[in-house]
């Protein structure tokens, strides 16, 4: 029997394994790319009762949230109903999350009032064509960001500068909605700490029947977030309307001021302030004129509405995720989102992300998929096509406690004193964050923080902790000389650094070692320990071989240990390993020592 090369068979069996593979590529990359077919194959009836039941809370607190939002946005209240159906459905499609409810936040319709306030009056057809082409740049950039899989991006928000930013934010939005409560019109001012002036002007103004119907809507609002469902559990009710009624809180405060308006007639008599009318009917398909003239501005807006919505987008999606062992891929995210913010523009809304507060209700009412989302964005549209006409007498007071009560939970008055006792620099990144909010509008703000953020970082890496270690007892450990009773040898100076080394911690590096060195006069050796050392840069190559020129001069040998394998190929390739000697590298410190010293037992204390 004549046998085959053993090239061919390999190649032959290579070549089958390889055919097969394809389809199972190619549909994973498909699955990748339209998550719903993920789950839709497995989608059982135990699933339908779950996403109904969250499908319809979830609209319940959207369509008063989405009108208020809009308002928020200065935009007509029907924009934020229609920026609830489309993206939603679009992001069912595409989104990795199961439970993120995607729609209107209180955030980005903040930036995108602040950003548009100068550029067209507030309403206005001009106006409302800026927040759709803003949505329209929003999406291209996500999208775009998305294929690129730079969601890695968000990660230059610290936490810090995240709360800052958070709560300033939530503050101007809150003192923002004062005035619809206390019915009066003030100026939109240039900058938010301006706000108050104005506030405070404007207070003898106050519309009294206005103010009360917004302080009764706050408590209404307040009794079903906190009260109604401990008292509904006391009762015995069930759990899927102890969750239901305690989120249905916005709709009833809404139906209370309302039904008060219209029978009272208190829009004539009171001059409170109403909706008015809002347009019945889906949205037609349209596209938004391209502002040349303004693009660039619109652009830098853009962005910051991209790094702020995935962040509270990507950060609620992953933590409830986790709680069903579930995954999310930030990338998909980024483009899903993406996606559903074109779909905004091309139906008449504005920048859409996912909430904070409607995603958790989503969650806890049940929903399993994002059916519930289609659910969810169903019911809008049936509100938009048949109800609309009872929104005439909403008062704008009721929709801006909706908006107070929504966001008075994001500031957090504790993050500040937790790192001032922790990491003082953090708290520092906090606070300027905050001021820069306050004192430079939103957008600024943002760019503040984050450069903070990262002149912070620079300063950190640039001066990394560097220890003097010694040998633990009779073990193989070695640890910091000012932390532990360790033993040590006149003739070795082991030392750790705990820092990757690039070009801006390089000289601080070598300036450090040899005033080591000159404190210690009978050192022969100077052992650098790697296991706090990730990466080392061309910078630090060089810094390492004029480092050891220096010692060699001084009559003192350099070795490392405790080298990270990545770290080792790096030095490997840059040829110093070579230049070194192999002789002077070292798998362990203890291994070090016992060959630099003959034998371990020659530690001194």
């Amino acid at each position: 029997m004549e046998m085959g090369k053993p090239g061919q068979k390999s190649e032959q069996s290579s070549a089958t394994l390889t055919d097969h593979s394809k389809p199972v590529g190619s549909w994973r990359r498909v699955v990748r790319f339209l998550p719903i077919f993920e789950w839709l194959p497995r989608y059982g009836r135990d699933d339908i009762a779950g996403d109904l039941m969250a499908g319809a809370v979830v609209a319940i607190m959207l369509v008063p949230q989405s009108m208020a939002y809009a308002m928020l946005a200065g935009l007509p209240l029907q924009v934020g109903l229609y920026a609830s159906i489309l993206p939603l459905l679009l992001y069912a499609l595409l989104g990795s999350s199961r439970v993120l409810a995607v729609g209107p936040v209180a955030m980005v319709s903040l930036i995108t009032a602040s950003v548009l306030a100068p550029l067209a009056t507030a309403g206005a057809a001009d106006y409302v064509n800026l927040a759709l082409f803003l949505a329209l740049l929003v999406g291209l950039l996500q999208v775009v960001m998305g294929i690129a899989r730079l969601g890695f991006l968000v990660n230059f928000l610290s936490h810090p500068v995240i709360s800052g930013f958070t709560s300033a934010a939530a503050l101007v939005i809150g003192f923002g909605q004062a005035q619809h409560l206390l019915g009066i019109v003030l100026d939109r001012p240039e900058r938010p700490y301006q706000l108050f002036m104005e506030l405070a002007l404007g207070l003898s103004a106050t519309n009294v029947v206005t103010l009360g119907l917004g302080a009764g809507s706050i408590g209404i609002l307040l009794f079903f977030q906190f009260g109604l469902k401990n008292l509904l559990q006391r009762v015995g009710v069930s759990k899927p309307l102890a969750i239901a009624l305690p989120k249905s809180g916005p709709l009833v405060a809404v139906l209370v001021a309302t039904l008060l308006v219209g029978i009272l007639e208190l829009g004539k008599k009171a001059q409170v302030k109403v909706v008015g009318e809002v347009p019945t009917g889906l949205p037609p398909l349209s596209w938004p004129t391209i502002p040349w003239d303004q693009l660039g501005m619109l652009l830098g807006a853009a962005l910051v509405v991209v790094f702020v919505g995935y962040m509270e987008s990507i950060a609620i999606a992953q933590a409830l995720a986790s709680r069903r062992r579930q995954k999310v891929d930030a990338n998909q995210e980024l483009i899903a989102l993406g996606i559903a913010n074109v779909g905004a523009s091309f139906t008449g809304g504005y920048p859409v992300t996912g909430g904070f507060s409607r995603s958790v209700v989503n969650f806890e009412a049940g929903a399993t998929t994002p059916l519930a989302s289609v659910g969810t964005a169903a019911l809008v549209a049936l509100t938009v096509t048949f109800l609309t006409p009872m929104f005439h007498h909403i008062p704008h007071a009721v929709l801006a406690a909706v908006i107070i009560v929504a966001v008075a939970s994001l500031v957090d008055w504790q993050m500040p004193l937790r790192l001032w006792r922790s990491n003082k620099a953090d708290a520092f990144a906090l606070v300027v964050t905050f001021v820069a909010v306050f004192a430079l509008g939103i957008e600024i703000g943002v760019l503040v923080g984050i450069g903070t953020s990262l002149g912070l970082f620079l300063w950190r890496t640039s001066r990394p902790h560097i220890a003097v270690v010694g040998r633990v007892g009779t073990s193989e450990s070695f640890r910091n000389v000012q932390r532990h009773e360790v033993t040590t040898h006149p003739a070795v100076l082991a030392i750790r650094v705990d820092e990757s080394l690039y070009f801006a911690n390089t000289k601080y590096l070598q300036d450090a070692l040899l005033a080591k060195v000159a404190e210690h006069r009978d050192v022969k050796h100077l052992l650098l320990v790697g296991s706090g050392i990730n990466y080392v840069d061309a910078s630090a190559m060089e810094t390492l071989r004029e480092l050891i020129e220096r010692l060699q001069d001084a009559g003192v040998a350099f070795h490392l240990a405790d080298v990270k394998g990545p770290v080792l190929d790096q030095l490997y390739r840059a040829g110093l390993i070579n230049e070194l000697g192999e002789d002077h590298l070292f798998l362990s410190t203890y291994e070090a020592m016992a060959a630099l010293t003959d034998k371990p037992s020659t530690l001194e204390p």
